[in-house]
């Protein structure tokens, strides 16, 4: 597979900062008890993916500033598209939406986290390691 050459492609992709190729994340985004995994490092060039220990507790806040985008934006939806409707409509659409769209603000506050304070940058020529010697 051909690198992404984009930074911002490479992030809406989930990809590893240095090469562009390797996932961030083991599992799909669907699969719901493990949306979270990551590998230790990139499966293509092994770049390690956690900086160092507590690295992405600063995602937090990204992952805030997401939840506070998609309780404004569907507010704003419910209102103007079903004509402000009842409280409890606020309330389970809200909570519907914001639960829904919880694998992705992780995700992609973890990827951000990574992309802007990993100190890690697009090296095209190291997308590919050698392969690790067989052992007899």
């Amino acid at each position: 597979m051909a690198p992404i050459a984009s930074d911002a492609a490479a992030l809406l992709a989930l990809r590893c900062p240095r090469c562009h190729e390797g996932h961030l994340f083991s599992r799909p985004a669907y699969h719901l008890t493990k949306f979270a995994d990551m590998p230790a490092a990139c499966p293509v060039c092994g770049q390690a993916f956690e900086p160092e220990p507590g690295f992405y507790f600063g995602a937090m806040f990204v992952s805030y500033a997401f939840s506070v985008a998609i309780f404004a934006v569907t507010t704003a939806a419910l209102y103007f598209l079903a004509g402000d409707p009842a409280l409890w409509v606020y309330i389970v659409g809200v909570g519907a939406v914001a639960t829904a769209c919880t694998p992705l603000a992780l995700r992609y506050s973890r990827a951000l986290m990574l992309y802007w304070f990993g100190g890690v940058h697009y090296q095209p020529g190291r997308a590919h390691r050698p392969a690790p010697a067989a052992r007899a």
